[in-house]
């Protein structure tokens, strides 16, 4: 596999943009380091993005829904044949990931790994394109009645001009496609079931609309919160808080987290001075609820997250005690990266006539095609000695759902900023772990189940 080399210094390049050439085929393509999204189209400048919708991005009503023909309503009808189809040959080539620098990099390529080449995402000229072919590329189909189309750029949004501006600061060119075609529905207060693979944005794809009903509602924090997010574990929590208030600043929106491995002295005090949003594991909230120390009865927004991986913990019995607690007037909205029965159960029961948007084919559980795999069949004998072949004299970090949570967060610091450039994980890092320049994943031992498989190399 040719490696990946920075183009010459063009200071023509909107910062933080950098030019990179494919070794292997000499193309040049462009990498933004503050949100890791990797474009063949050169970037421009981002102008100052108004707040007000663009009436010509998307056409009017009419025709919105002769370009969305496809969309299936929920008396089976289906205009001109399903709007999904292959994705776009050019997004499955794959680009080897820009940040792989480091001078350690095993030459040997026949290993048991995972290799991650960073997918081309949210291209600018999409902009230009219809809502049909939008959709088709990127394998959208959505299921109920009378859906909006996707927003296919920050300007056909609408939404305030300081949420557009802290997008346009992050150094967003266009909305992934989980986020353009669950924000119109989750603005006009619909239930969503959406199902994406990780990494595609979904955090925001309910975040924001999230903070959009919060302006509408205007409750008193002190009172209680009026989101509530409920995810799997601890990593997860605090990564949806940090993106929460690094999107809500300018906003003035309020987060907790709370999750258990922590004391519950620092959770109670921000819960005591009041906050917007909760987002929680199902645990450590129930036990407040007990404690009669947090208060769910302003809650009208309900996210549940990752909601595969919660009931493959075990935490059904908790979720839908939490969700008793929850007003059942409220607007619920659920992300999985996969459709076995068990969520279609808990989706019936907890979401109203809820809009089904999937993002690829969530009939067939597929491994991220922006992934190589390679794999090695090998005695029990030669396993640790090919191992320590592969990862040579590395530093190494262990992470596992034994150790309390400030070692757990002090070993993912050090992983995320290169200090430990091994990290050896039980399952507790195989879903919702947002760590970037990730290059190898190796499965010492082929986990119980596949869906645990794709999440591990995904």
């Amino acid at each position: 596999m040719a490696g990946v080399r920075y183009a010459p210094e063009d200071p023509s390049l909107p910062k933080p943009w950098k030019g990179l050439v494919d070794g292997g085929t000499g193309n040049l393509y462009f990498w933004n380091p503050v949100t890791n999204v990797t474009q063949y189209e050169r970037p421009v400048a981002s102008p100052v993005v108004s707040a007000v919708v663009d009436s010509d991005a998307l056409g009017s009503s009419a025709q919105k829904d002769s370009q969305c023909r496809g969309y299936h309503d929920e008396g089976g009808n289906n205009n001109a044949g399903s709007v999904k189809s292959a994705s776009d040959p050019g997004a499955d080539q794959g680009l080897q990931s820009a940040q792989n620098r480091s001078d350690h990099t095993p030459s040997d390529q026949n290993v048991a790994k995972s290799e991650v080449h960073k997918p081309i995402e949210s291209k600018g000229a999409e902009t230009g394109l219809s809502v049909e072919a939008y959709c088709r590329r990127h394998e959208i189909t959505v299921t109920g009645g009378n859906v909006p189309p996707p927003f296919i750029s920050f300007q056909s949004t609408g939404f305030p001009s300081e949420i557009l501006r802290e997008a346009q600061q992050a150094g967003f060119s266009a909305p992934t496609p989980i986020q353009a075609q669950s924000w119109p529905i989750a603005i006009q207060g619909r239930d969503i079931v959406a199902i994406a693979k990780t990494g595609s944005g979904k955090t925001l794809g309910y975040l924001i609309p999230g903070f959009i009903h919060l302006k509408e509602k205007r409750n008193n924090p002190k009172l209680g919160p009026t989101i509530l997010v409920l995810s799997p574990t601890r990593e997860l929590a605090t990564q949806i808080q940090d993106e929460a208030v690094k999107f809500g600043k300018s906003s003035r929106i309020s987060c907790t987290c709370l999750y258990g491995g922590a004391p519950k002295g620092p959770q109670i005090k921000d819960l005591d001075r009041g906050v917007d949003i909760v987002v929680a594991t199902p645990g450590r909230l129930n036990d407040l609820l007990e404690m009669k120390r947090v208060y769910l009865h302003q809650i009208s927004y309900l996210v549940l997250d990752e909601a595969d991986r919660m009931l493959d913990m075990g935490f059904e019995p908790q979720i839908r005690k939490i969700v008793k607690e929850v007003p059942p007037r409220r607007q619920t909205l659920m992300y999985t990266a996969t459709w076995p029965k068990e969520v279609r159960k808990i989706a019936a029961d907890l979401l109203a006539n809820p809009v089904q948007v999937n993002i690829g084919n969530s009939d067939e559980l597929v491994a991220n095609k922006s992934i190589t795999q390679h794999i090695e069949v090998i005695s029990q004998m030669d396993k640790r000695r090919r191992l320590e072949q592969i990862l040579k004299q590395f530093g190494a970090a262990a992470i596992h759902g034994d150790k309390c949570q400030g070692e757990r967060d002090h070993v993912l610091n050090e992983f995320r900023t290169r200090k430990a450039p091994v990290l050896v994980a039980s399952d507790v890092a195989a879903r919702g772990l947002d760590v970037k320049d990730i290059r190898v994943v190796v499965n010492y031992d082929f986990p119980t189940g596949v869906e645990d498989y794709v999440h591990r190399i995904g």
